[in-house]
């Protein structure tokens, strides 16, 4: 990883005239970090978007994305020497396709003045730079997303020609009591997770999501990032077995940080994934109740998971069926490079 090791102060096109303000890329230090992840803090608490990354989460899974070079993509915007917006693009092959995926956020103080504008311009200007290098032949599309309050981050994406092309939701189960009964199908049964068993995990989880909608595709450095996060607690975590062969998984997460600012004890299910030959069993209802249970024996009150809207297995009346509640809702929109 290259760091910076002086400010070069950014000339962004159509920067608003504002006082003390100047952008710049990352050095790529923790303080750029501690930064940063207090931009999505503020922006985020405002907005009641309930992820508030660490500055080590933000800084472990940006490098070790493979798509994201931090001193060369990654814009840090301050007003008077404190940072106030921040903004990137990472570069993420989806179902063959180049995707480069644009982010931006700010705190409200500084929002609808023109700010929003340049950083969308300089992560077009410079995922357009990066996409002229991919080999000939190669398809390639800017992504960007909002969530469904955020309606100046919407305008701003539909007039830069993105249009929405996916709905995503946020559920929340309110209470782990009542947890129904949804045992596993004959045959099957839940297990430890060993460290030995890491890597199979991760493989079943990649071959089931190559089925959904646009998935990513995974890399050797997503698999050390998940299993090296400092939240990691695979006790937690739901594997079924069919004898030696894995049909499915929740990696179940707590954020110990992020509860204590939002004042919650919450846990999360990621990554809730079915194989193939064990769909529309039962599986899926199965390994979701199962982790709720974990999730409410480590001491948490409510639960929080992520879903598409159009998931074409169900998942969505499965989860609603287990007690969860959309809490908020986000869009991903998508226009060509040309454009």
């Amino acid at each position: 990883m290259t760091t910076m090791t002086e400010d070069t102060w950014l000339d962004l096109a159509d920067a608003p005239a504002i006082d003390g303000l100047r952008s710049r890329r990352i050095r790529g230090d923790d303080a750029d970090y501690e930064a940063i992840a207090a931009v999505i803090a503020a922006s985020n608490q405002h907005d009641g978007i309930p992820w508030l990354p660490t500055a080590r989460n933000l800084r472990d899974g940006i490098e070790s994305s493979v798509g994201i070079d931090p001193t060369a993509d990654i814009v840090l915007t301050e007003l008077d020497g404190r940072a106030v917006a921040e903004s990137g693009v990472e570069r993420v092959m989806r179902d063959g396709v180049a995707v480069y995926e644009l982010w931006g956020t700010m705190v409200p103080e500084v929002r609808r003045r023109g700010l929003g504008r340049a950083l969308i311009r300089e992560n077009i200007r410079r995922a357009t730079e990066r996409a002229a290098a991919e080999p000939a032949g190669q398809a390639a599309e800017l992504r960007g997303g909002a969530q469904e309050i955020e309606v100046g981050h919407r305008a701003l994406l539909e007039s830069h020609g993105f249009e929405p092309i996916r709905w995503f939701f946020g559920m929340r189960r309110p209470t782990l009591a009542d947890i129904p009964s949804a045992p596993l199908p004959d045959g099957l049964e839940f297990g430890p997770v060993t460290v030995e068993q890491h890597r199979a995990i991760f493989d079943a989880e990649r071959e089931a999501f190559r089925d959904h909608w646009s998935s990513r595709e995974q890399t050797d450095e997503d698999f050390m990032f998940i299993f090296g996060r400092p939240e990691l607690r695979t006790d937690l975590w739901v594997v079924a077995w069919d004898g030696d062969e894995i049909a499915g998984v929740v990696q179940t997460w707590i954020y110990p940080e992020e509860n204590v600012t939002l004042g919650v004890e919450r846990g999360w299910l990621e990554h809730i994934s079915v194989r193939r030959p064990w769909r529309r069993r039962g599986v899926g209802r199965a390994i979701t109740a199962e982790a709720l249970r974990r999730v409410a024996a480590a001491g948490m009150t409510d639960a929080m998971l992520g879903v598409d809207a159009e998931n074409p297995t169900g998942a969505l009346g499965l989860y609603e069926g287990l007690g969860f509640e959309v809490d908020h809702r986000s869009m991903t929109y998508r226009r060509s490079i040309e454009a």
